[in-house]
């Protein structure tokens, strides 16, 4: 009979392995939500790292499940391990190793995949191996549920969510981007555009998130509360972006982003074309080249409306200065650079430390837009290109989208990793299993779970982003903002209503509807990575579940001395 503290070593192995899986979540799942978002020029890759490191970690930890379903969709009956706990634990940890190597494996080549389709086929791996095929829940003879449901999303999930993104990205090309005067149309309804995008996006993280407070509010009170960010959001984009972005893009401002909270305040600032005439005006003095006191004599100088102290040309100058000794003494400089310097751990260490830090780097320097492929070049050509103005205005639209979707990812999808791990926790600390088939998740480990996933983004993300987003079709921030938008409205409804749907999925088709709604549509797409897509979404269930499987026969059936 199990007693409370044995078999640690599954539990020691487990938080390896979850750690490992947490880690793929964060390289597929996460990277596959902001590809579109990186793609199109809104972010760049270290600022989508910087900005996930936040969204995803906080919605694990503030928003993240309290509980988690011990067997992953219900597909097993947990009944089944209630005489021996300890072979749940076994189950738990093979699962966990399934789900991790194929979840890491298409992460390797840039398949995008459903990692919540990876935990449960693992399980389903595990449980047959366990119990027999006749312990699954396929949902073929009886009601629609089980594995029936998750063959069911493959088609069910790209089709609604490319109707929807059709839909958005129609509209938004008629009424904006295809105007004479694209721009002023787009000042005129952006506004609307915050309202509608951010109702959505807090509607869908109040409902879906599983701290959100959806159990204890009433659906009436998260649409006010939804209602309410909505109006706020929109008062926001009227007042102070569409002035902020009417004065940088059209006035040729010099503004900077923080300038967009308090426009309303702000006075006119010099335009771009002012300094440069300014900063080549003292560059063109011969003598200031080599001395700063011809500048010393000039009180101020004046740029447009402007004044620029003496004392901002003289640093000016300065900096003239500087570039030419340091021009002047370039190859002395290399070749003491060259020079070893200290002992000989000294330099080792050192060598240890770059090699460190570009290996740690080395995922964010990583060119993921695909804008200098020749294989795509006949895809992107067939892209309708419109004002670069117009579509500027939804980079800020696509941010939001971005970073909302990312928060509400966070909080839901971080118990396929920590799931697992917290069913073995429970059974190792208490020796028993809870016939309820819930477990609860403590703080530390939705933490550990969620510095996994921002890891996998900034070290191995890169790969599925440069699949995924302009590999599939090319991209703006128009066709970007429409696509996620359309993938977290997807997911609300149908969720709502009962349809299993995968995020992974929503984002790609929504991606190759759009593509589709270009003039040659059917040109514009990459129809070669939707292939790859779809036979990674299919081989998703066997892959893992074999894996799994095949893990737990072998550790429940070794010969032991014990």
């Amino acid at each position: 009979m199990m007693l409370p503290g044995d078999y640690t070593w599954i539990f020691a192995v487990a938080m390896v392995v979850a750690f490992a899986d947490a880690f793929g979540i964060g390289a597929n799942d996460v990277a596959n939500s902001f590809a579109t978002s990186v793609s199109s020029g809104s972010l760049t890759l270290v600022q989508a790292c910087i900005v996930a490191c936040f969204t995803e970690f906080g919605g694990a930890v503030l928003l993240g499940a309290e509980t988690a379903e011990t067997i992953k969709g219900g597909i097993l009956d947990v009944e089944n391990y209630v005489e021996q706990p300890e072979m749940l634990m076994l189950a738990m940890f093979a699962a966990l190793v399934g789900s991790a190597f194929w979840v890491l494996t298409a992460s390797r080549y840039g398949w995008p995949v459903s990692t919540t389709h990876s935990i449960v086929g693992a399980i389903i791996g595990t449980g047959v191996a366990a119990f027999g095929v006749d312990s699954i829940d396929w949902g073929f003879s009886g009601g629609f549920s089980g594995v029936a449901q998750i063959i069911t999303s493959w088609f069910l999930s790209p089709v609604c969510a490319g109707v929807v993104a059709a839909i958005i990205y129609m509209i938004t090309k008629y009424a904006i981007l295809r105007q004479t005067e694209s721009f002023k149309w787009g000042i005129r309804l952006v506004p609307v555009y915050f309202f509608f995008t951010a109702g959505i996006e807090a509607f869908y993280i109040i409902y879906k998130a599983p701290g959100g407070g959806s159990k204890e509010m009433s659906i009436g009170t998260i649409v006010g509360i939804a209602f309410g960010v909505a109006a706020f959001c929109a008062a926001f984009g009227q007042f102070c972006f569409c002035p902020w972005v009417v004065r940088k893009i059209k006035g040729r401002e010099n503004l900077k982003f923080y300038h967009m909270f308090y426009i309303f305040l702000l006075k006119k600032q010099p335009t771009i074309d002012e300094l440069i005439a300014a900063e080549e005006r003292v560059n063109s003095r011969p003598a200031s080249i080599h001395s700063t006191a011809a500048a010393a004599n000039d009180a101020e100088a004046t740029v447009g409306s402007e004044v620029v102290p003496s004392g901002e040309i003289s640093e000016k100058l300065n900096k003239l200065d500087t570039d030419s000794d340091v021009t002047q003494d370039e190859n002395v400089t290399t070749a003491n650079s060259s020079q070893p310097q200290g002992g000989f751990f000294t330099q080792k260490l050192k060598c240890a430390k770059d090699k460190f830090v570009g290996a740690a780097m080395n995922g964010l320097r990583q060119d993921v837009r695909n804008l200098e492929n020749n294989k795509l070049a006949h895809v992107h050509a067939h892209a309708e290109i419109f004002e670069d103005d117009a579509e500027y205005l939804f980079s800020f639209l696509q941010v939001i989208t971005a970073c909302m979707a990312s928060f509400a990812h966070g909080s839901n999808d971080v118990s396929n990793a920590v799931g697992p791990i917290s069913s073995i926790y429970d059974v190792w600390v208490n020796a028993r299993v809870d016939v309820a088939g819930k477990v609860g998740i403590p703080i530390w480990i939705l933490v550990y779970g969620g510095v996994g996933i921002d890891f996998g983004l900034a070290i191995l993300g890169y790969r599925v982003m440069r699949a995924m987003g302009n590999n599939i079709t090319y991209f703006t921030p128009s066709r970007g903002f429409c696509a996620e938008l359309a993938a977290a409205l997807t997911v609300l409804t149908c969720s709502q209503i009962g349809l299993p749907v995968s995020t992974t999925h929503c984002i790609t088709g929504a991606s190759a509807a759009i593509g589709l709604c270009n003039t040659k549509g059917y040109k514009a797409v990459n129809w070669k990575m939707l292939a790859w897509c779809f036979f990674s979404w299919f081989i998703t269930l066997p892959v893992a579940g074999l894996v799994a499987g095949l893990m737990f026969a072998i550790m429940a059936n070794a010969p032991h001395f014990i």
